[in-house]
């Protein structure tokens, strides 16, 4: 009988477009899979403020403070920590019974630039002497997330028993009040974690957190500006503003309009976002943002199941939903 003698080179032929394209896929995948991790911090605290951030209560109004962050690509940001004093002095840590967190871009987006009085880019209103470079009338909806709903979870820690600022915005939320003068009290620092995590495409945007504290009030502790190490400086780093419920929708500059002295003082506030980035994703409001988005995520993960994992999602399915909020336009 005939043996039947493989012809080896053939075989070869036909196996080397497949090992190549293995190696292409493989080189591929690690390209994809080597996207950085998103880490940005405003540095430790200074000492100089205590800004006023809390949700409203009965006998209390809600007042807002935010400062900006930058984001160079789309990012998932799966947590936060924020660092303030719980006033008066000898409040509880137990006392905290609820954080919200809240992301803004900026004006001239998401407001109602009809209420200007003077021409775009200054936009003085009634209540404020500029908007440019302040967060926007309203929120990112899609990108709010609260402990009394479960869609964050957070922890405080006491980091020193007492801890003193050298001036505090509370109460008097109007131009050139100079402050509320020094205040002392627990120094806590909040770890965040949202569940779901917040999807942003790359942008510049206003972090503004609202702690509710029983009995007492959260003061939302400025850090050096410009950022130092061990914060994460960028380029066009806004000051910190705050608003209360009668000034809404505007918003006040902390430094420069409030406490305004000469020179007027600008200040960043004391916090910290961690998460991923996600270099290939869809351009929101494009027809093909979620298809590009699901094929990013698959490739720098290895599948959807795993990017869920890392990123923080409780499934799939999840994943999916915050997809589907991140392409709307």
């Amino acid at each position: 009988m005939r043996r039947f003698k493989p012809d080896t080179r053939s075989m070869v032929m036909r196996w080397i477009p497949c090992v190549v394209a293995a190696v292409a896929l493989t080189l591929l995948l690690g390209a994809t899979a080597a996207a950085d991790p998103f880490f940005f911090s405003t540095g430790d605290p200074d000492g100089r403020l205590g800004a006023l951030t809390r949700p409203a209560s009965p006998g209390k109004i809600e007042t807002e403070a935010a400062d900006d962050f930058l984001l160079t690509e789309a990012t998932v940001i799966n947590q936060a920590t924020i660092t303030g004093l719980i006033v008066p002095a000898g409040t509880p840590l137990a006392s905290i019974s609820d954080v919200e967190v809240e992301v803004y871009q900026i004006f001239p987006l998401d407001s109602d630039i009809s209420r200007c009085l003077t021409p775009l880019p200054v936009c003085r209103t009634v209540n404020v002497p500029t908007r440019m470079n302040s967060p926007a009338d309203v929120e990112i909806d899609a990108a709010t997330r609260d402990g009394s709903d479960g869609t964050l979870s957070f922890s405080p820690s006491l980091l020193r028993a007492s801890f003193s600022v050298g001036n505090t915005v509370v109460n008097r939320i109007s131009l050139a009040t100079l402050g509320e003068g020094p205040a002392t009290g627990a120094e806590v620092e909040i770890s965040i974690t949202f569940t779901p995590p917040i999807f942003l495409p790359a942008g510049h945007y206003f972090f503004r957190p609202e702690v509710g504290v029983t009995g007492g009030d959260f003061l939302y502790v400025s850090a050096p500006r410009p950022i130092v190490p061990p914060g994460t400086p960028f380029a066009g780093d806004l000051q910190a503003w705050i608003r209360n419920e009668p000034l809404k929708p505007d918003w006040l500059r902390i430094g420069t309009d409030i406490i305004d002295s000469t020179p007027a003082p600008t200040f960043n506030l004391t916090f910290a976002l961690n998460g991923e980035t996600i270099p290939e994703a869809g351009t929101p409001g494009q027809p093909n943002c979620r298809g590009r988005t699901v094929s990013a995520l698959a490739r720098q993960f290895g599948g959807l199941a795993e990017a869920a994992v890392v990123l923080g999602f409780a499934s799939v399915d999840a994943l999916q939903n915050g997809i589907g909020l991140f392409c709307e336009p």
